[in-house]
Parts: structure tokens; C-alpha cells; sequence
């Protein structure tokens, strides 16, 4: 059986919170060369949000690279686990409590616009690369 990271395990709790919520999603989704979001979910409108997962204090500290981020999304969250320290977090942005199996969100960062030809990129260089994803999961059965 397949062993997640800390970080998988918590992106699996945010999957699972928007699948609820009816939006798709892909993990280690690439918006552009250079970014690579750990969640990136498309809503049933439209909507494009992304999620950084904080495993610990240290990963926070050691990564500022979602700051790229912001500009290709429509509303940004920072995902942690329970005992993080929230005031660590800039309150700017929204917060989701996950787990291996669930999430939460905390607080609903206000949300940005984004221009229409970037929004159809990121459509379709997701839809592209989830068509892509499944292929490749095809390919790999015996």
C-alpha cells in the first residue's frame, strides 16, 4: 500500500471538503512554469480557488513560494492541520482546518478577480491535465 507524506494526507482532507462542496480538483496542479499549488479546485461556477497545505510551523517558515500563487486565483487558503499556530498565518487569506479525512474552512478570504483569458487558461490547462492524469492511470492497470 501506498505510504502518503504529511502533506498528501492532508491535501486528501481539503480533496474531500470540496468534493462536497461539488468542485473538482487536482493536487500538484502547475498554473504556470515555476508554481506548483498543492490544491487547486475549480467551483461549480467557475470559481477558481487554490489551498497551500502547512504541515508544520517549519514548513510554513521554510516556504513563501504560494505568494506566486495569488495571482492566478480567485480566493486563496492556507491548510493545516489541528495544533498549528493559526496567528502565524496572514489573516488576508483564508484558513482551512484538514485532517486525513475532512476539512474546514475557518475563514473565507475576500475574493480577487481574474481576467477572463486567464481564467480559460486555467480551465483548460486543468482540464488537459486531469484528461492527462487519467491516462496515465489507464496506461498503469494491468
Amino acid at each position: 500500500m501506498l505510504e502518503l507524506a504529511p502533506g498528501m494526507r492532508l491535501a486528501r482532507g481539503v480533496v474531500r471538503m470540496f468534493a462536497d462542496r461539488g468542485f473538482a480538483t487536482l493536487t500538484e496542479f502547475v498554473p504556470v512554469r515555476g508554481l506548483r499549488t498543492d490544491v487547486f479546485a475549480i467551483g461549480p461556477k467557475g470559481e477558481i480557488w487554490v489551498v497551500e497545505v502547512k504541515s508544520s510551523l517549519a514548513d510554513f517558515r521554510s516556504d513563501a513560494k504560494w505568494t506566486g500563487y495569488l495571482d492566478w486565483c480567485e480566493r486563496f487558503f492556507f491548510a493545516v492541520p489541528e495544533g498549528f499556530p493559526e496567528e502565524v498565518l496572514p489573516r488576508e487569506h483564508g484558513l482551512i482546518r484538514t485532517d486525513d479525512w475532512g476539512a474546514d474552512i475557518l475563514r473565507d478570504p475576500p475574493p480577487a478577480k481574474l481576467a477572463p483569458a486567464r481564467r480559460k487558461a486555467l480551465t483548460l490547462a486543468f482540464a488537459r491535465t486531469a484528461a492527462e492524469r487519467l491516462r496515465l492511470t489507464l496506461d498503469a492497470a494491468p
